[in-house]
């Protein structure tokens, strides 16, 4: 059979299968759904398979790549999940003190993308920290389905506690200048915009078609913000002007980007929802940005 295109797929499919991966749809309304697409030489195998992440082939930092120094670490969270498990790296050859990014998983737990993700932040020359939001649950399964259904069976507030407590860790770690940022994906999108609200020190927030906070909450932030969004996310997008518009009425130091024709989750590379171009030159904005504030 020949390879999928993405090109040949049509936007229908990519929604449905945001509905699927956002629990709006059971697994089973999406394959039954997913199969009135699989016509001409397309199996509903061949769909599925294309639609789900690569996590063998797709992590750009291996977990013991040598230019880092990454290990598994625990800290407090008394007003979230307790303790809470977590990726802690940074350049192996760091010298004196670099600034902190949190980074913010999606709706299922740390998965190995993620944690790539949080290895790329630290390759860029920071010390990151990439906490497990399932820890309390057993940590990510090992399959997104199982991290989505978990994540669901948590409060989602008490997870913003859990990513609030993993910043006042980073902040006083002794590798850390005491500058923190935090960037997120989708609900880790959330997790940023609500963490401006919420840490009056927070040096620098980047969400990732992320979720908005709640207008009477944005005269609350003081950090910069780098917001992404993608153009062809119409569900993350409806709350953008509302947004907006608090930002620059109550003179918020933002700046926003919409990326044409990039779907939700265009920055993770192991979906086709991925696009090369949208995503390298938002982790470019996303580096730089930290770059000047966390210095």
């Amino acid at each position: 059979m020949e390879e999928i295109r993405k090109e040949d797929i049509k936007q229908e499919v990519f929604d449905l299968y945001d509905d699927y991966a956002h629990n709006r749809i059971e697994r089973r309304e999406f394959v039954k759904q997913l199969s009135t697409y699989a016509v001409g030489g397309l199996t509903l195998a061949s769909l599925m398979s294309f639609l789900m992440p690569d996590y063998k082939g797709q992590i750009q930092i291996q977990n013991d790549d040598p230019r880092l120094k990454s290990e598994t670490i625990s800290y407090s969270s008394p007003k979230g999940g307790g303790t809470i498990k977590a990726l802690l790296s940074k350049p192996a050859d760091a010298k004196g003190k670099l600034g902190g990014i949190v980074v913010v998983h999606e709706n299922r737990g740390l998965n190995p993308h993620i944690a790539d993700v949080a290895r790329r932040a630290a390759l860029a020359g920071f010390i990151s920290i990439a906490p497990d939001a399932l820890t309390p649950l057993g940590g990510y399964p090992g399959n997104d389905d199982q991290g989505r259904e978990l994540q669901s069976k948590r409060d989602r507030n008490e997870m913003l506690e859990d990513f609030i407590a993993a910043y006042d860790y980073l902040k006083t770690h002794k590798d850390c200048n005491g500058k923190v940022g935090v960037v997120g994906f989708c609900f880790g999108g959330w997790i940023s915009n609500m963490m401006a609200t919420r840490i009056p020190t927070l040096a620098a927030a980047v969400p990732f078609y992320g979720g908005q906070p709640a207008t009477e909450d944005v005269p609350k932030i003081n950090a910069p913000l780098l917001l992404h969004y993608a153009a062809l996310d119409t569900r993350v997008n409806e709350g953008w002007p509302a947004y907006e518009a608090a930002l620059k009425e109550n003179k918020k130091d933002y700046v926003a980007h919409m990326y044409a024709n990039a779907n939700h989750g265009f920055h993770n590379d192991t979906t086709p929802r991925y696009d090369k171009t949208a995503a390298e030159l938002a982790w470019q904005r996303t580096v730089d940005f930290f770059k000047d504030k966390l210095k």
